[in-house]
């Protein structure tokens, strides 16, 4: 039990030291250290008791005085049960301390090898012929019961992978109900996603679908022109709101050369406006969030920032005239896709700065296109026109259902290849409107115009850019070129519609 022995003693009961026959009991020593020949233990047993041994069947008797032999060593007698074992009957060996499998069966009745002053003295078990033994028994039940065990647990372990026993439940850490924070942008799409429409337009063979946001309580809704054009000749537009409803709306008024719109829905309560910011205090960086509906995803919300100011584009229809839109618009990174026209640009406050309307599309390689035409998706490249400009065109399309724009009174050569934009000459009427504000500053046929208010210029389109980020008269200095010298002139702007 873990106590040290020393040298040379055994804690087996084992060899035992010479000792004059008949001088001591009949077992030996205590096997566990009983004195005199061991050092006592504390958890020695106390000593077997002295029988004397019975006369072996067959056998001839002790005579008086005689001491059976000692134990093998390694092992302590036990008496032999008395009685006489009846003749026929196998004789196996008994070893206290073997498993109950081990031991010798002797055939035959006659005695145990062995017996007096023949070395051991055997202690018999009878074995009834015919019937297994206890041994044997068992081991078989031993050996049933490891079967059992091990097929027992391998359906068992199937069981509980296949979730016969219980479901499997996986734990999940608890989130408490929150509010998003405001300037997050989380905060401001859930503060902005209530005030913004999917449209689905039809009409003529051909639709599409695109984006608007709520302007007031009167149910006016500002879009893309593009967006709504189909329904033009007797089709239909259909405005779906965040909670799911849909009504019919109608046009109010459009125009082309702003790619602006506004359409009306009657009948509805609880709008919800968007607050409009101001496009002229933007600066590049500044955070921005797009909304819309691109390939009829409704309330989709993208994030990014300003990426530039004044970027001057054309978009649209064919660059001779028709339906070409001429924005000086906002740059964005934030993703804007097919479907997402007309839906609003906001800033870190909810506030709509820009309605977007355009994208880049490298595949076409041919300038900034409608997204509803462009056969690729964003490429980080969005263009919105600014706010400022959009309140200005939608008061007008709903007080009057038109907008005007600000001119300067001149034809422009659309062809001309250098930098800047030439004053056209030759056929087709004056080049200079007569009385105009062009003619009024003195600008003539054939000159270049190369900056407005220091902007420079490098194209016809550019110019109409410039120019229509104004208001009618505005006061603006045009840097030109005639006969190869720099003039400065000052021109207030005029005022025309998209008639």
């Amino acid at each position: 039990m873990g106590t040290a022995m020393d040298e040379g003693q055994s804690n087996s009961g084992g060899d035992f030291p010479d000792r004059p026959e008949g001088s001591g009991p009949l077992h030996g020593p205590d096997p566990y250290g009983t004195p005199p020949y061991g050092r006592p233990g504390p958890w020695a047993p106390a000593p077997p008791v002295q029988r004397p041994l019975p006369t072996p069947p067959g056998g001839t008797p002790l005579p008086p005085g005689a001491t059976a032999a000692p134990p093998p060593p390694g092992r302590a007698q036990e008496p032999a049960p008395p009685g006489p074992v009846p003749p026929g009957v196998p004789l196996r060996r008994y070893d206290p301390w073997a498993p109950v499998s081990t031991g010798s069966v002797f055939p035959g009745g006659g005695p145990a090898p062995g017996g007096p002053g023949g070395g051991d003295t055997p202690r018999l078990d009878a074995v009834p012929p015919g019937k297994p033994g206890r041994a044997r028994l068992l081991t078989g039940a031993l050996i049933v019961a490891l079967a059992a065990g091990t097929v027992g647990g391998a359906v068992g372990v199937q069981l509980e992978r296949n979730g016969a026993f219980s479901e499997v439940r996986l734990e999940q850490t608890a989130v408490e109900d929150r509010d998003a924070a405001p300037g997050t942008v989380a905060g401001i799409a859930e503060a902005v996603l209530p005030g913004v429409v999917t449209l689905h337009v039809r009409g003529g063979g051909s639709g599409g679908t695109g984006t608007g946001f709520v302007l007031d309580d009167q149910g006016h809704i500002l879009t893309n022109a593009h967006v709504v054009r189909p329904a033009g000749s007797g089709g239909r537009i259909q405005v779906t709101f965040s909670s799911g409803d849909t009504v019919r709306a109608e046009i109010i008024g459009q125009d082309s050369g702003y790619d602006l719109a506004v359409v009306k829905v009657t009948g509805v309560s609880g709008l919800s406006p968007l607050p409009l910011g101001d496009s002229d205090m933007v600066r590049v960086g500044d955070p921005v969030v797009a909304f819309g509906a691109p390939f009829d995803l409704d309330g989709t919300v993208t994030a990014g920032i300003i990426s530039a100011t004044d970027r001057p584009i054309t978009a649209g229809g064919a660059r001779d005239g028709g339906d070409v839109s001429y924005v000086n618009a906002l740059q964005t990174d934030a993703p804007i896709n097919p479907g997402n026209s007309g839906g609003p640009l906001v800033d870190a406050d909810g506030r709509v700065v820009g309605i977007n309307s355009a994208i880049r599309t490298p595949e076409l390689d041919q300038g900034p296109e409608n997204p509803d035409d462009a056969r690729a998706g964003s490429v980080g490249l969005g263009f919105a026109i600014p706010v400022n400009q959009g309140k200005r065109v939608a008061e007008q399309l709903i007080n009057t259902g038109r907008a005007t724009h600000p001119v300067i009174g001149v034809k422009l050569d659309m062809g001309y290849a250098g930098e800047g934009a030439r004053v056209a000459g030759g056929t087709g009427g004056p080049a200079v409107v007569p009385g105009g504000p062009a003619a009024a500053a003195g600008v003539r046929e054939g000159d270049v115009i190369t900056a407005v208010n220091g902007d420079r210029v490098r194209s016809g389109e550019e110019l109409i850019v410039r120019v229509r980020g104004y208001h009618p008269g505005d006061e603006l200095r045009l840097t030109l070129e005639r006969d190869g010298r720099e003039e400065f002139l000052s021109v207030t702007l005029g005022e025309a519609s998209d008639d």
